[in-house]
């Protein structure tokens, strides 16, 4: 359903591109970014992908244990392929070990003669930040630490981030790992692990799409790990901003701290509030206060200024100027409908808001005029829209746009040849006769 006292939509079409211009009559005030007391922050909406705020986001700044969100999805990974199991035995090599023994760091400590499974060792990576854990998990999973570090990079590259460079699971300063004489090939011993606020957003917004799950680990306030072991810990977590904690605020259902002495006190937030969900990151701040106060008033600030609107609905009639021309086809034009729900996040406001969208083709199914021939069927997926807001300088995660697929209103059967020989004749008649080649590729074609 469109608000039409809010929206407006034209779509003209064409033979490859159709663009869609909503022109505001008055364009609606922008929205005054707030200054965040940090290195960096950014916002974006989880759904959209449609960035809120932008405060020096494509800066490379360390991220501590902010880095575990990249282990965390690729475990989800691995057991979705089905290369190891939540029930799967974790063995403890002695690198391991000796990270999960070092009191001065997050940890659950851990022992050779015991066994712990990917379940165990995954809870105490989200509740605790637990890096002897993080460690022996990406072991299991790619045969060595560096090896699982290999694997990061490529999932980083396949998503688009940039600005990254990683040496370890754990976000820690690497001179641990050249302690215990595991550090990354060639890494700098004075290094540690960086990535830009985008691309911390990315990795968050991946890991809610496509394990959405990990949010009910996430919101564990408290958890004793190896509960009646002889060996427990008890895991208080990290983030303060939970239902009982000192920074509480309503909606937040995770996701992961960092902090190093080069990092700062550094968070990646999550909130659900009015059935919009963003995603927060806070880079470098200078203490909880500042981790956690800045990233409430970063929530305030796009549940206070932005909404989440439904302008269509999966079935709808794609509004256009022009039908889509179908060659060959018994009828020459086919109307577009909407394979989904159409929602698009924009500043709160009472005046006329207007979506630009532009229409992609399927190049797949165009034929060297680049039209679609007939015989087509009712509900093919023909191509995409892509929804942006006019006046919106910040964009979309990756850099493109709001999409969503369109297919065709209904069947068009192939026309007969007396009907194409006979459309044939009435336009080159009304354009000019060629040749007998031109006749005969015309509809032989």
């Amino acid at each position: 359903m469109i608000k039409y006292n809010k929206w407006t939509t034209r779509l003209l079409s064409g033979s490859l591109l159709a663009s869609i211009f909503l022109a505001v009559p008055e364009a609606a005030a922008a929205v005054e970014p707030i200054e965040v007391s940090s290195e960096a922050a950014f916002v974006i909406d989880n759904e959209t992908n449609k960035i809120l705020l932008n405060q020096n986001g494509d800066a490379s700044l360390y991220i501590a244990s902010m880095t575990k969100m990249i282990p965390l999805y690729l475990v989800h990974e691995a057991i979705e392929a089905g290369t190891i199991a939540w029930d799967t035995p974790v063995p403890i090599s002695d690198y391991a070990l000796a990270i999960s023994q070092n009191y001065e760091l997050s940890n659950v400590p851990l022992r050779k003669d015991f066994t712990y499974t990917v379940k165990d060792l995954y809870e105490a990576m989200v509740v605790y930040s637990a890096n002897g854990a993080t460690i022996a998990v990406a072991e299991l999973i790619a045969g060595s630490e560096p090896a699982f570090v290999d694997m990061m990079k490529e999932k980083l590259d396949a998503w688009g981030v940039t600005g990254h460079a990683l040496y370890n699971t754990t976000g820690l300063p690497n001179h641990y790992a050249a302690e215990l004489g595991n550090l990354y090939p060639n890494a700098p011993v004075d290094e540690e692990n960086k990535m830009t606020a985008r691309g911390i957003a990315t990795v968050a917004d991946h890991l809610l799409d496509d394990y959405p799950e990990v949010l009910e680990v996430a919101k564990i306030e408290d958890k004793v790990f190896m509960e009646g072991s002889g060996d427990e810990i008890h895991m208080m977590t990290y983030n303060l901003m939970l239902p009982n904690q000192p920074y509480a605020r309503a909606g937040v259902d995770g996701l992961k701290t960092g902090t190093t002495d080069a990092s700062g006190a550094s968070f990646t937030g999550t909130a659900l509030q009015d059935d919009m969900r963003v995603i927060t990151v806070v880079i470098g701040a200078e203490d909880n206060d500042g981790r956690f106060g800045e990233t409430a008033r970063l929530m305030d600030f796009a549940f206070g200024n932005f909404e989440k609107v439904q302008i269509a609905s999966s079935g709808d009639a794609v509004a256009t100027e022009e039908k889509l021309t179908i060659a060959k086809g018994k009828e020459e034009t086919v109307g577009l409908i909407y394979n989904e729900d159409i929602f698009v996040v924009t500043p709160k406001t009472e005046e006329e808001r207007v979506v630009a969208t532009e229409l992609t083709l399927n190049s797949e199914l165009l034929n060297a005029d680049g039209l679609i021939e007939a015989p087509i069927e009712k509900g093919t997926t023909v191509g995409n829209v892509a929804l942006s807001i006019e006046g919106d300088d910040l964009g979309y995660l990756d850099g493109s746009q709001n999409e969503a697929t369109v297919a065709v209103e209904r069947t068009v059967e192939k026309a007969n040849f007396l009907v194409l020989a006979w459309r044939w004749v009435a336009n080159t008649a009304a354009n000019g006769w060629n040749s007998v080649t031109d006749f005969v590729g015309g509809f032989f074609s």
